[in-house]
């Protein structure tokens, strides 16, 4: 059970609207936490709050795409009135795959924002009010991806290695003031965004994270910080995180060919 003493009343999800964000909302919806649930899909996002309000819990839907200019500013002015004990940043992806030399760089640049500079104010201005309070919590959902470059997702795979650095400095600033810090790296797991992508979730020895599951671990593991490696994929990180470079980016990408059917 989350602490909600600690890390309450209300909880913000950006990224809410499916999968591991709409698996936190319910599961702090059980918990007793208000939950704001983000997202740019509007339909997506009133089905999981629907869910989450059938589970006894207060909602409020904020859809908004975080690539607008205007996206941190609304999301600050629709939550202001709110005692945000709680951020969950799992809002981020590779919306652009391919090649970086001879991409369209606007796009490739979109990544970035997407996840690193849209999310960076967030964090300081909750972490900030958290940190006034003495108490609190900040998640920033990771991957796998982050511990190596890949490419055709290199801006991807940069950003979220950047998150998880971030992340561990963050931590050791925020910890002696009440509030904690936890980067949440995810494997392969099974949700609808990845599922519409047409990943291949059948390799056989391949860890493949429910998001439930996934949800869980986060959640339990937020005093924590300032890593939790979703279960089953711990080796993997290790092993990305060697010494031997060349090696480990080239069979990491052979191994994501796999995974996505290129």
């Amino acid at each position: 059970m989350t602490d909600i003493a600690k890390y309450g009343p209300w909880a913000v999800i950006v990224g809410g609207s499916e999968g591991v964000g709409s698996a936190f909302a319910r599961q702090l919806a059980g918990d007793g936490f208000g939950v704001v649930l983000v997202a740019r899909n509007a339909e997506r996002l009133e089905e999981t709050a629907s869910e989450v309000r059938a589970a006894g819990a207060e909602v409020r839907t904020v859809p908004l795409d975080l690539l607008s200019e205007t996206a941190v500013a609304d999301l600050i002015a629709a939550t202001d009135d709110l005692e945000v004990g709680l951020l969950i940043l799992n809002a981020g992806a590779n919306m652009h795959g391919g090649p970086f030399v001879g991409s369209d760089l606007d796009q490739q640049q979109e990544v970035l924002a997407l996840n690193v500079l849209r999310q960076l104010p967030l964090v300081h201005h909750f972490a900030g009010k958290m940190v006034e309070r003495q108490r609190g919590g900040v998640m920033l959902v990771g991957s796998l991806s982050g511990y190596n470059g890949s490419p055709m997702e290199g801006i991807y795979a940069a950003s979220k290695s950047f998150l998880r650095i971030f992340s561990e400095g963050l931590w050791v600033e925020c910890k002696p003031k009440g509030v904690d810090v936890l980067h949440l790296v995810l494997g392969v797991t099974r949700t609808p965004a990845m599922e519409r992508k047409g990943l291949n979730f059948d390799i056989p020895g391949m860890a493949v994270g429910e998001p439930d599951d996934v949800a869980a671990q986060g959640l339990s593991n937020l005093a924590n910080g300032p890593v939790s490696i979703v279960e089953g994929n711990e080796q993997t990180a290790r092993w990305k995180s060697g010494a031997d470079r060349a090696k480990i980016v080239q069979q990491a990408a052979d191994a994501v060919a796999k995974i996505v059917g290129h």
